[in-house]
């Protein structure tokens, strides 16, 4: 680990070590995964070795180096301004994206793209969010793809129905930059995490 050279980290050093949100670190030190001592002043502090012992354990290693293998995602809405927008705002992640204006192109995107997550829209022509969202979750060699749908008609029912077809997440248009950044990763992390990247 050549590159975990200091002896104490602050959670945001940690973070970006382990190239996870400062919030998800928190939530595993918070659960006891990963040991952290305070400061006076109430500062988390980690010891090195209790930091390479996490990232071993986590298999977050190799995101010391780069970042995982996990970043493809797949956009799938209609408006080609929200594409634009969602593609400029992961790029600033650096992450690999492609776009889809349909269901039907979606199914192709993802059987050449091979999308660790799709950001999906629910109204769409000739096939629906929650048609996409189904049959990918109900296919065996798709089911494991983390879906976030991103929606300008929010509501109760479309929320419900959706989460039921296996959507992973769920936000409401507009969202800001730095909430939409943090969800996807998240959900990527979680899959990292699961054991479920793609082979």
């Amino acid at each position: 680990m050549n590159k975990v050279n200091e002896e104490i980290f602050s959670i945001p050093q940690a973070a970006k070590l382990c190239a996870i949100s400062r919030w998800t670190l928190m939530k595993c030190v918070n659960s006891g995964e990963l040991r952290a001592s305070r400061t006076p002043g109430g500062h988390h502090r980690i010891l090195k070795e209790d930091l390479e012992e996490f990232i071993i354990k986590k298999k977050l290693y190799p995101l010391i180096h780069k970042r995982s293998s996990n970043n493809r995602i797949l956009i799938v809405d209609d408006d080609p301004q929200v594409q634009k927008l969602l593609t400029v705002m992961l790029a600033f992640k650096k992450y690999e994206t492609e776009t889809a204006s349909s269901g039907f192109e979606a199914g192709a995107k993802v059987v050449k793209f091979k999308p660790d997550l799709i950001i999906l829209d629910l109204i769409m022509p000739e096939m629906s969010g929650f048609d996409v969202c189904r049959q990918i979750k109900e296919g065996p060699e798709t089911s494991h793809i983390k879906i976030l749908v991103l929606t300008g008609y929010d509501s109760k029912e479309n929320r419900d129905r959706i989460m039921e077809a296996g959507a992973d997440d769920y936000m409401a248009k507009p969202v800001e930059k730095d909430i939409l950044l943090q969800h996807v990763e998240d959900l990527l992390i979680e899959d990292l995490h699961n054991g479920k990247q793609r082979k």
